[in-house]
């Protein structure tokens, strides 16, 4: 309880990012109702990406001999809320069967044999959790400003463990997680920059006509990195460790320069409103 309260405060403290035991890893806060309390419980939790609209989590407890509370409590309801430091979102909880459920622990184990490690101690079968999103994402930033400079900071995080991760593979072809990981990166990506293109930047240029040439810019540069996100997407389906670091590194390169610029140009605006 007391471990699990510290990398919480953490977590908060810090907008997703802690150190010790988790650090580096992708770690979610689970906020679900007590099966028996009926009171809220929050549990720091290592998850796999699945796309914008998914988050998977595995019952593991260490190997504990039987399933963690956060789990018996999604299975009396299954509605949750999930902070990843950047963004909370509400979810519902499904717990995967079968073949699904085997193929989602194969790609975990794939990417850290750990999670063999804790299926080996125990004799139950470790259960695996989608967290479905159900709605808008909602965030305590203070203003419009701190809100987009959490985003983009949550974009360069998760493409930092996406280049570390192709470093330490070791493998000569590319995991099924890891491509999931870039792909859902992609799709991240994609969605921030349509929200930016049809919402944020026709409101910013009705109220400041000035800034019509930095949002014209900003707009190129978002056709730039849709560009190179569609290469990424193509080299990920050939499986080249290689040829997908390079496009990563292709990609990090050009949208560090594009986050800071827009950083530069549209936060003081965003905090002003």
């Amino acid at each position: 309880m007391d471990f699990n309260k510290q990398v919480i405060d953490e977590f908060r403290a810090n907008n997703g990012q802690v150190g010790g035991y988790f650090e580096g890893a992708r770690l979610l806060l689970l906020t679900t109702t007590g099966a028996r309390s009926g009171k809220s419980h929050t549990t720091p939790l290592v998850y796999l990406p699945d796309g914008v609209e998914r988050m998977l989590v595995i019952a593991s407890a260490g190997g504990a001999p039987n399933n963690p509370a956060w789990y018996h409590n999604l299975k009396a309801n299954p509605r949750a809320t999930v902070e990843t430091g950047v963004l909370i979102f509400d979810v519902e909880a499904e717990v995967l069967e079968g073949a699904e459920r085997d193929a989602v622990f194969a790609r975990a184990v794939e990417g850290d044999s750990g999670w063999a490690d804790y299926q080996a101690k125990t004799a139950r079968t470790i259960p695996v959790v989608a967290l479905r999103v159900t709605g808008p994402p909602r965030s305590s930033a203070p203003s419009g400003g701190a809100y987009l400079k959490l985003v983009h900071d949550g974009f360069r995080r998760e493409l930092a463990l996406i280049r570390k991760e192709l470093s330490d593979s070791g493998r000569p072809g590319l995991g099924v997680q890891l491509r999931i990981n870039c792909l859902t990166v992609c799709q991240g990506l994609h969605h921030h920059h349509t929200g930016e293109d049809t919402m944020m930047f026709p409101g910013l240029a009705e109220r400041h006509p000035s800034l019509a040439p930095t949002l014209e810019r900003l707009a190129k540069e978002h056709e730039r990195v849709t560009v190179l996100l569609e290469e990424l997407k193509r080299v990920l389906s050939g499986g080249d460790p290689l040829k997908v670091r390079a496009e990563i590194e292709r990609l990090v390169d050009e949208l560090e320069a594009h986050l800071t610029y827009e950083e530069e140009q549209l936060i003081p605006l965003l905090d002003l409103a």
